[in-house]
C-alpha cells in the first residue's frame, strides 16, 4: 500500500510540474567516450536528472555504465553539484560529481571512491528539451567526453 501511495504522490508531484510555467527538473540521456580501462579506451551510456536550485546552480544524479568490449564493465553513480555561471539555467556550467565507481571484470566487484569534475554547455531546444555536450576530469577514470539530450520538466 505505501508503494501505491508514494508511486501516486510522486506521478502527481510530476504530472503538476509540467504544467508549471518555471522548468525545475530535466532528464536526459546519452553517449560517452572515457578511459575506464586498463589499455585503450570505453564507450559508455549516460543517464542524468537534475534540480535546479536558486542562484543557477542545481543538484542531481549521473549514471554511466561504460564497457571496454573485452571483458571490464564500469558502473558509475555518481551525485553532483552543477553551477550555471553565466546565469540562467541553460548555457556553459561546471558540475562537482561525488560517487562510486564499481568495477565488474571477471566476475568480481571493486568498488572505489569517484571524484571528478565536468564542463559543459546545456544548448536549449525550445522550452522543453535540450541538448549538453560535456567534458569530464577526476579519479579512477581520467576523461570522459560525451553529450547528453533531454527533456526539462
Amino acid at each position: 500500500m505505501k508503494k501505491v501511495i508514494l508511486l501516486s504522490a510522486l506521478i502527481l508531484a510530476l504530472s503538476a510540474s509540467l504544467y508549471a510555467k518555471e522548468k525545475k527538473a530535466a532528464i536526459g540521456i546519452g553517449l560517452e567516450w572515457n578511459m575506464n580501462a586498463r589499455e585503450n579506451f570505453a564507450g559508455g551510456a549516460v543517464f542524468s536528472f537534475d534540480y535546479n536550485l536558486p542562484r543557477a546552480f542545481a543538484l542531481g544524479v549521473n549514471v554511466t555504465a561504460s564497457s571496454n568490449f573485452s571483458g571490464i564493465t564500469v558502473i558509475e553513480p555518481a551525485a553532483f553539484l552543477r553551477w550555471y555561471f553565466l546565469g540562467g539555467y541553460n548555457g556553459f556550467f561546471i558540475q562537482a560529481d561525488l560517487g562510486v565507481y564499481l568495477i565488474l571484470e571477471d566476475e568480481d566487484l571493486t568498488p572505489m571512491f569517484l571524484g571528478g569534475f565536468r564542463g559543459g554547455f546545456r544548448f536549449p531546444l525550445g522550452n522543453s528539451f535540450y541538448v549538453e555536450p560535456f567534458g569530464r576530469i577526476g579519479y579512477p577514470f581520467a576523461f570522459g567526453i560525451g553529450a547528453l539530450a533531454g527533456i526539462k520538466f
